[in-house]
């Protein structure tokens, strides 16, 4: 029950994730914001989960997740009646903000809770089926946004969303009690860097990192590069959701994949084909050949974030796994607030093709990084 409810939760959580950063971005299009500031919005996004994903994975390790999961949602909540309430580019903001809480609250806490109610024998199918919630939650994320912004205006969006993060409010505060309450002990002993040191964790971050960096450039500069080839919002939801779609089925065979590849060296073919991706973007306008584009881009970025993930539990010590978790978000987080601005900037100096082809090179750079194996001395769990 507990993996279950888990999963549940995540679903919910995700979805609402997905959809209002797609939202988001939509929005600011629509209120007539240039990539700088779409790409500035998108940064402050990311803020929150930069500055909180560590204690709140410290936090969990003592305390449990319950508290930062209901928080996470009501704080999300929040966010969208903020704009729901008072439309507008400066309130979108402020949404931002809020709506990244979303995100610093729960990651970790959710993703730790996949490890804590996982054992050896079940390790890669629990995280399996978490990546399948993200890939599910990514296609339906995306689909939902465009639909109800086209539909519902921006403000029917913004209600939907708040009231979308009621029912795991509800089931945290009702159920929420099933979950594991944490050691409760003191403060871990060691510092950070030795965590980091420990059989290659900085290098699992760093390369967690690159990973995110694309997928989200991807999420962010597909929907700008389809308004300004004039594809509606629907249609560039069916791009973005098509990324899911490819995603969903590789992590469905993931385990297999990585006992024939192992880690590393598929890890290092998702950013080979992550790199082909952005490359073929740019080159095409038709939402057909684009969706093609986006399977392909899901079908080897799709793999990267759960085999990080894992990577990043299994060289954990014991006893700080959630503080580890919280360590990625940091990194990762860091990454998008870095990335973001600056391709922000990139692509309003030098144009929507310069971002796509920076982009590609730096998922070959991931490539190069990840083949055949930058990770050090493998344990036992990898």
């Amino acid at each position: 029950m507990p993996i279950t409810f888990t999963l549940i939760i995540s679903f919910f959580i995700l979805l609402s994730m997905h959809t209002g950063r797609v939202f988001i971005t939509l929005y600011a299009l629509q209120l007539g914001a240039q990539p700088f500031t779409v790409g500035v919005l998108a940064s402050v996004f990311s803020v929150l989960p930069t500055l909180l994903s560590w204690p709140v994975g410290r936090f969990s390790d003592r305390f449990g997740s319950r508290w930062p999961l209901l928080l996470a949602a009501a704080a999300g909540a929040l966010g969208m009646l903020f704009s729901y309430a008072v439309p507008g580019l400066p309130a979108l903001f402020v949404t931002s903000v809020l709506y990244g809480s979303l995100t610093a609250l729960s990651a970790s806490p959710l993703q730790n809770l996949v490890g804590l109610l996982s054992g050896p024998e079940n390790s890669a199918r629990n995280f399996s089926n978490l990546s399948l919630v993200f890939s599910f939650t990514g296609f339906a994320g995306p689909l939902l946004a465009g639909f109800s912004f086209d539909h519902a205006g921006p403000e029917g969006a913004c209600l939907s969303l708040a009231l979308l993060l009621l029912a795991p409010t509800a089931a945290l505060a009702i159920f929420g009690g099933i979950l594991p309450t944490g050691t409760r002990t003191e403060k871990p002993t060691g510092s950070v860097r030795e965590l980091l040191s420990e059989s290659g964790l900085w290098r699992v971050l760093v390369t967690s990192g690159l990973v995110i960096m694309g997928l989200e450039l991807f999420q962010i500069y597909i929907p700008i590069y389809g308004h300004e080839i004039g594809l509606s919002a629907s249609a560039i939801g069916i791009i973005l959701a098509m990324y899911s779609v490819a995603a969903f089925f590789v992590r469905f065979f993931l385990p297999k994949l990585i006992k024939r590849l192992t880690m590393e060296r598929a890890l290092a073919y998702s950013f080979l084909i992550g790199a082909l991706g952005f490359l073929l973007v740019p080159l095409f306008q038709s939402i057909w050949i684009l969706c093609l584009v986006s399977l392909l881009f899901g079908l080897g970025m799709g793999c990267g974030q759960p085999i990080t993930l894992m990577m990043t539990y299994s060289h954990s010590s014991q006893g700080r796994s959630g503080e580890a978790m919280g360590l990625r978000l940091t990194a990762n987080h860091l990454t998008r607030v870095i990335g973001q601005t600056l391709f922000g900037f990139i692509g309003s100096a030098f144009g929507i093709f310069a971002v796509f082809l920076l982009n590609a090179l730096l998922m070959a750079s991931g490539w190069a990084a990840s083949h055949p194996r930058p990770f050090g001395r493998r344990t036992k769990d990898s």
